[in-house]
């Protein structure tokens, strides 16, 4: 994994959210059920010191792939969903798993992303090496087998998510487009054009998808992806009012 180096805040993004409101951002959890279950008892104990009325999850994508427990975690957050104000963005990884059912040719490059670990972790075998076959029974294996509930929960994904003065996307922005003109693949996908941009967004974009050994925190955004199935570090970023915090 290559990991992008921050730059220690240059300076505190000027934002908040509105009154009444606390956010708990959470980075890529990328298959790795320990860390999003310590995550959640963090967040509830800080609930529990720091009551909130309207406090919203908000999971920034790439739940599967890579760790050991895509399936469980996603289980974990279908279940979460209902007893909690959440919401859950896209991944690029999820999209990999979406168009696998599709076609099962996109495993070719997703084994690559740790889609094998995945498939894992519904009880699949698929093997070292797959032709197109064996791509073809895998991904019909998982049609059956996928819960109804996972569907439901990778299909209601939303591409964007925002609050005050804050934009929440799995991976970045085209600087210079309109935050909701945005493209898929821009969304899920985009690194260098976004993280080197020194421009003002509209909004300050809290994203993932380029681990760093620690939360980046720039004027015009945040990256919380730590790297969680590498690292042991999953990150949960606190907005309230105009304060940022991490837990």
């Amino acid at each position: 994994m290559n990991f992008s180096s921050p730059i220690s805040q240059l300076a505190a993004p000027q934002g908040c959210v509105p009154e009444g409101t606390r956010i708990y951002a959470i980075g890529d959890v990328h298959g790795r059920l320990d860390l999003l279950e310590s995550v959640l008892a963090r967040i509830d104990t800080d609930m529990g010191r720091h009551p909130a009325s309207n406090a919203i999850r908000v999971f920034l994508g790439d739940y599967i792939d890579r760790g050991p427990d895509s399936k469980r975690v996603l289980d974990r957050l279908v279940d979460y969903c209902v007893t909690q104000p959440t919401v859950c963005l896209m991944g690029n990884h999820e999209a990999f798993l979406r168009e696998f059912l599709k076609d099962p040719d996109v495993l070719t490059v997703w084994r690559h992303c740790g889609g094998l670990d995945t498939l894992l972790s519904y009880g699949l075998t698929p093997k070292i090496e797959t032709d197109a076959q064996d791509q073809q029974e895998l991904a019909s294996e998982l049609e059956r087998i996928l819960p109804s509930s996972h569907r439901e929960f990778l299909s209601g994904l939303k591409q964007w998510f925002t609050c005050g003065d804050f934009f929440f996307v799995h991976a970045g922005i085209r600087p210079g487009i309109c935050l909701t003109k945005q493209s898929e693949d821009d969304l899920l996908w985009i690194r260098e054009d976004f993280l080197s941009s020194r421009d003002h967004f509209g909004k300050i974009v809290v994203h993932g998808h380029t681990p760093v050994m620690e939360p980046d925190v720039r004027p015009n955004r945040i990256n919380i992806d730590t790297g969680a199935y590498a690292t042991g570090r999953l990150s949960c970023l606190v907005l309230e009012s105009d304060t940022i915090r991490f837990i």
